[in-house]
């Protein structure tokens, strides 16, 4: 009987994984390491590549601390195997700007007091990079209006509907919306 025939493929003696060896495409950058094929792209993002952007919130997929963008979607890190994303192209927050040039939405988080603690704030501006290329692709929500239309209104009501898997312990909710708002050019609502 062969290891496939057991289910005991890619296991040692000891019933752990044997570490693989995977490419990573992480801010335009080929990253390469060895992890557990258990290993969720969070952790292999955090630990192992030391992109400490990325936050670790509920490590259930339930509060958003840990998006990040995957071929330009919004994926919630925590939830996936980073054995998973070798041919992907992968942005944390650590890609999307810098101090000295800020990424559009990292500046209207600024300029509108998007954020409290900070904690949340790297899978928030990920999410709203995520929000805005869906809404740039007429993608609806549950909040659009007309779903037939080409167009989205990116209102008040659409911005919290599709930015509600991400949560702000500290309730800076009304600037985050204020900074989306302003980003996509909608007038105060």
């Amino acid at each position: 009987m062969s290891d496939s025939d057991t289910g005991t493929a890619g296991r040692t003696q000891g019933g752990t994984a044997r570490p693989l060896a995977i490419t990573l495409s992480v801010n335009d950058q080929v990253r390469r390491l060895e992890v557990d094929p258990r290993t969720s792209l969070l952790d292999a993002l955090r630990e192992h590549l030391r992109l400490s952007g990325t936050k670790k919130g509920c490590d259930h997929g339930q509060c958003g601390a840990c998006t990040v963008l995957i071929n330009g979607r919004r994926v919630n890190s925590c939830l996936t195997l980073a054995v998973m994303h070798e041919d992907d192209e992968i942005v944390t927050i650590e890609g999307l700007g810098a101090p000295d040039d800020l990424h559009p939405i990292q500046l209207a988080f600024v300029e509108h007091d998007g954020f409290q603690c900070g904690y949340c704030t790297p899978g928030q501006i990920c999410s709203a990079v995520g929000m805005l290329a869906e809404v740039a692709a007429g993608w609806p929500s549950h909040a659009t209006a007309d779903v037939a239309s080409p167009r989205v209104v990116l209102t008040d009501e659409e911005i919290r509907e599709r930015m509600s898997g991400n949560i702000c312990r500290c309730a800076a909710y009304p600037n985050i919306v204020a900074a989306l708002r302003g980003i996509a050019g909608g007038g105060p609502e």
